[in-house]
């Protein structure tokens, strides 16, 4: 665009502007294999329309999502109000941590105005202190038994090895790229056959996934438990003297599901580990 209408020796600048939706071009054949559906594509764009349209009273019935922060948050997105259902926020005071949920956030009408105390507040130092005792009390010696079974039976069944068909599908792939190389070589159009070699080459990479899959580790004995339990050391001390980015992440992975009562004065938790036995170069 010219700088200046009136003077086109003053030069011009690039603008980029979205285009019309009439005017974009789409592919009538997809070049790759998609990422997410239309339909789920077009869900998406419709709910986030959705949720800009409705103003603040839709806003507020929507899950508090994760923001940039500058205070560390040892709970962050973990506790949740027990009149209301809803996330706690983080709400950092000169004498300790909280979090809080206010009453003035609430959606206009909502049944939970009626009980809900004008502000709910839960420090955070005392909530850490007791999570860290349950979490050490697991591998003391009057429960490091029961700790180490539950850890040896909550591991996957490994899967019988089976690949038959998977190796039959890999040799049929590489016979079909075969075949349009050497169609390629005698002359035929690579444009023709591009399909093709993608659909090969889409068929021929599953097959080695599935391949490399296939040996899935058998998971770990009680003696492997035990020794890597045995190389935490004292399990306590480390969570007393842990840092609050490891421990946070130490609360994510145990997935942590805490709600607390402003009425008895308690948090009810529940934790739904994940058991992770099987990575790129093996079991861990």
């Amino acid at each position: 665009m010219l700088l200046d209408p009136d003077d086109v020796a003053a030069g011009n600048v690039v603008r980029f502007r979205r285009a019309k939706p009439d005017k974009v071009v789409r592919s009538r054949k997809p070049a790759h294999p998609e990422i997410v559906s239309v339909q789920d594509f077009t869900q998406t764009q419709l709910m986030r329309r959705a949720k800009a349209a409705g103003g603040l009273r839709t806003a507020r019935k929507t899950e508090r999502a994760g923001r940039t922060v500058k205070h560390a948050y040892l709970f962050r997105g973990l506790v949740r109000c027990a009149a209301c259902g809803r996330k706690m926020e983080g709400s950092p005071r000169k004498h300790g941590m909280y979090y809080r949920c206010p009453a003035r956030t609430l959606t206009p009408g909502s049944p939970a105005l009626l009980t809900h105390p004008p502000t709910i507040y839960l420090k955070e130092e005392p909530l850490r202190d007791a999570l860290n005792e349950w979490i050490g009390g697991l591998f003391d010696r009057q429960n490091i038994a029961r700790t180490v079974e539950q850890l040896v039976q909550a591991q996957p069944t490994p899967r019988a090895a089976d690949d038959g068909p998977a190796r039959k599908q890999l040799e049929d792939a590489e016979a079909r790229l075969q075949r349009f190389q050497n169609a390629i070589s005698a002359g035929v159009d690579p444009s023709a056959v591009v399909e093709g070699i993608n659909r090969a080459q889409a068929d021929r990479a599953a097959a080695q996934a599935e391949l490399m899959s296939a040996g899935e580790p058998a998971g770990l004995g009680e003696a492997e438990v035990y020794a890597m339990i045995d190389s935490l050391g004292n399990v306590s001390a480390a969570l007393a003297d842990g840092q609050p980015g490891r421990l946070a992440q130490l609360y994510r992975d145990l997935r942590l599901d805490l709600r607390f009562d402003h009425e008895k004065e308690a948090v009810d938790v529940t934790a739904s580990p994940r058991v992770n036995n099987a990575c790129v170069r093996g079991g861990t």
